[in-house]
């Protein structure tokens, strides 16, 4: 039985619960936990949806040496993409369902990069998010398994031979001041309070706190298209300038593209390499809660 097409990026426990077992549906466990390699993958080994298969982001979906060096968490090649995915059985029909236990911006970086490569198109599988991850799961009290999945037949996927709508680090300093700039780090690290793992504490001038969950409402589900749609607009998107969302590592930020496509809003632009491709680039960052200015970027 074949996934009849779907107008949303998101898909509900019970969408998914019922659809288990079809064919060529793959779902992917994108658990993670910052600073803790490993963890995502224990989590996995303790429980996980049936049938799920285990990716990591800095080993799955991350290049060192890729777009956004020397950030944390580079985009591969188009082609590096495609073989990886093809090797774990995802293929040009393969509809694939992302989740995991943190508010969903860990499963939307695989959503946006199966999306930015045309996973989409018409006669594609497409790609969705598992609307509350984990946590939903286990509250509709869905089944769960501990069960290692034996591996899944190799694929072969078809992808676009760049990516699109994303920015470098030289180009986003040249433009600032005549694009919005979104961070979706927690207000503390834009603020230059703490900083776990980058070298530097701040952000980078112009740049405007939009965290990431923002988009998410108590239950850890993506808030209504009605909702997002006014929570985004007071952020700067689907205005007239274009938007460009970062974070620290080029993660949580594909959560603002996800949650702009629910609402029906244009596609914010993914500076990939993020505050952590800035921040080693001893390039000035801002500290405080307002945004500072083009000119700070150049002091």
């Amino acid at each position: 039985m074949r996934h009849p097409a779907r107008p949303s990026p998101l898909i509900s426990v019970d969408e998914l619960a019922a659809r288990l077992g079809l064919t060529d549906l793959v779902v992917v466990d994108a658990r993670w936990v910052l600073g803790k390699p490993g963890e995502g993958r224990a989590d996995y080994d303790a429980g996980h949806v049936p049938g799920a298969i285990h990716l990591d982001l800095d080993a799955d979906l991350a290049s060192p040496t890729g777009f956004g060096a020397p950030g944390r968490h580079p985009l591969p090649t188009p082609d590096e993409f495609a073989a990886r995915m093809g090797a774990v059985g995802i293929g040009d029909d393969t509809f694939v369902v992302a989740y995991d236990d943190a508010g969903g911006w860990i499963a939307s970086r695989l959503w946006w990069m199966l999306d930015n490569l045309g996973h989409d198109a018409p006669g594609r599988g497409g790609a969705a998010v598992l609307d509350g991850g984990w946590k939903a799961w286990r509250a509709a009290g869905l089944p769960v398994s501990s069960d290692p999945v034996p591996a899944l037949r190799a694929r072969t996927l078809h992808v676009l031979d760049r990516w699109t709508r994303i920015i470098a680090r030289d180009d986003l300093r040249d433009r600032l001041g005549t694009l919005v700039l979104l961070d979706a780090r927690a207000p503390a690290r834009y603020r230059g309070e703490t900083e776990p793992i980058d070298p530097v504490a701040g952000h980078i001038p112009t740049a405007r706190s939009a965290p990431w969950d923002l988009d998410v409402g108590p239950d850890g589900r993506l808030l209504p298209p009605d909702e997002l749609r006014r929570r985004l607009g007071e952020i700067g998107l689907g205005g007239k300038d274009e938007v460009v969302t970062s974070c620290g590592s080029g993660t949580s930020a594909t959560l603002h593209i996800l949650a702009a496509r629910v609402a029906g809003l244009p596609d914010p632009t993914l500076y990939v390499g993020s505050y952590s491709d800035w921040s080693r680039s001893e390039w000035p960052v801002v500290s405080g809660a307002e945004p500072g200015s083009p000119a700070d970027a150049r002091a």
